[in-house]
């Protein structure tokens, strides 16, 4: 058996399915982001730990669970609220946790998208850490999202999990993908000065998640980076065989890399200054700050 933690922030929609997939599990963790919406109160219908903790980022969150909420189980498997556990999955991590001479385990996602998989322009598989021995795993922060640092060797698994990643509609893909650009500029921008493209592990990298970062590192130093990713994705992936929904998950994705660019460029070029007024202490606050410091140091 292996525990699962289960990550939320407003997904009162999707929260009681996840729970019941992964109902497998006698131990089950649903750590909230602080919620404003019903995701708390449903979660709390079932024999489960629920615990909330203000969100910060998606390393720092992770780092938090693993640290502050110790499992039931030696392995830990890290679901989110719109991604589901199939009972093939769960037996076959199962039966790799028994005899393993690894730490942590890849799974591959199928994204879900207008109804159907969309199974070629997501780079399919494309692997996430899910499943590894609490203590051996943890996580820092990389753009919007995050990236594992193991302390160990890893495997991947031949089972996926599907990934309802426009659930909550449109309107919330877009609002969320917003936020996300953001971040991801930022990241863009300390890439381009001080990282490098991995050219080893992009031709010959030992796994995809390897060949997919040094790709992504890559592609941060392609021109018309937009145009480029909606022909990667619909003619060199094959997003033509996915149909219309194909075509709208291409235009997105480029529509959301347009957006970092955007996002890049303005904060190169164009910084927005602070629009909090400076608050220049007085003398009087200056010695009250003082004596706190020391009444500190004591």
């Amino acid at each position: 058996m292996f525990s699962i933690y289960i990550l939320t922030y407003n997904e009162e929609l999707d929260i009681a399915g996840c729970i019941e997939s992964a109902m497998l599990s006698d131990d089950i963790i649903v750590v909230d982001s602080c919620s404003s919406d019903r995701t708390v109160e449903i979660a709390n219908r079932y024999p489960i730990r629920v615990v909330q903790h203000a969100f910060e980022s998606h390393g720092r969150q992770r780092t938090w669970m693993l640290e502050s909420l110790p499992p039931k189980h030696k392995w830990v498997y890290i679901l989110e609220a719109d991604e589901r556990m199939t009972p093939e999955l769960f037996a076959e991590c199962e039966q790799v946790i028994t005899t393993s001479e690894y730490i942590g385990y890849y799974v591959a996602e199928r994204v879900m998208f207008m109804n159907q998989w969309i199974r070629h322009s997501t780079q399919y598989p494309r692997y996430q850490m899910r499943l590894f021995q609490h203590g051996k795993v943890w996580f820092t922060d990389y753009g919007h999202t995050e990236r594992e640092v193991c302390e160990g060797a890893t495997s991947f698994l031949k089972e996926t999990y599907p990934h309802y990643t426009c659930s909550k509609g449109l309107s919330r893909w877009i609002e969320k993908h917003n936020r996300y650009s953001t971040d991801e500029a930022k990241e863009t921008l300390y890439q381009l000065e001080n990282g490098k493209v991995d050219w080893r592990d992009l031709l010959f990298g030992k796994s995809e998640v390897a060949r997919r970062r040094a790709l992504k590192d890559l592609s941060l130093r392609l021109p018309a980076r937009p145009l480029l990713r909606f022909l990667y994705m619909y003619f060199l992936l094959g997003g033509c065989l996915d149909g219309r929904a194909g075509m709208a998950w291409c235009t997105l994705q480029a529509f959301y890399e347009y957006l970092i660019l955007l996002k890049a460029w303005e904060m190169k070029y164009l910084p927005i200054p602070s629009l909090e007024p400076e608050i220049v202490p007085s003398s009087d606050s200056k010695q009250e700050v003082a004596k706190e410091e020391l009444g500190s140091r004591d």
